[in-house]
This record gives C-alpha cells, structure tokens and sequence, in this order.
C-alpha cells in the first residue's frame, strides 16, 4: 500500500506540474485563452511548480527507499 500511496502521489505532483507550468507559458507567450487556469498569477503559477517539483522528488526517494 505504500508503494501505491508514493505513485500516486509522484503522478498527482506531474500533473500539477505539468498544468501550472503550462499555464505559465502560454500566459508568458500572450496566448492566454491556451492557459489552462486563464494566466490569473505568474506567481501562484512558480510557486506550485517550484513545490510540485520538491512533491516530485519527495515521493521519488521514498519509492526507492521502499523498494
């Protein structure tokens, strides 16, 4: 079950990645109707990417660390 609970949680913190970095780009490129989360903060969307990123590498040593 922890296994399970340390992918799940690697997979959940991608996807936050992946959508708040994406938000930031496009909003940084002027197209901002591609912005997921419409570009509302350039700082809400580092601020998740940045700890999303620690979430990322958290779950990823204590999957090794169960192995």
């Amino acid at each position: 079950m922890p296994k399970a609970l340390c992918l799940f949680s690697l997979v959940a913190s991608i996807l936050v990645v992946s959508l708040f970095l994406l938000d930031a780009v496009a909003g940084l490129a002027g197209m901002t109707s591609l912005a997921p989360l419409g570009y509302a903060s350039l700082m809400m969307d580092i601020t998740f990417v940045v700890l999303g990123g620690i979430l990322i590498y958290l779950s990823w040593s204590t999957y090794r660390e169960q192995r």
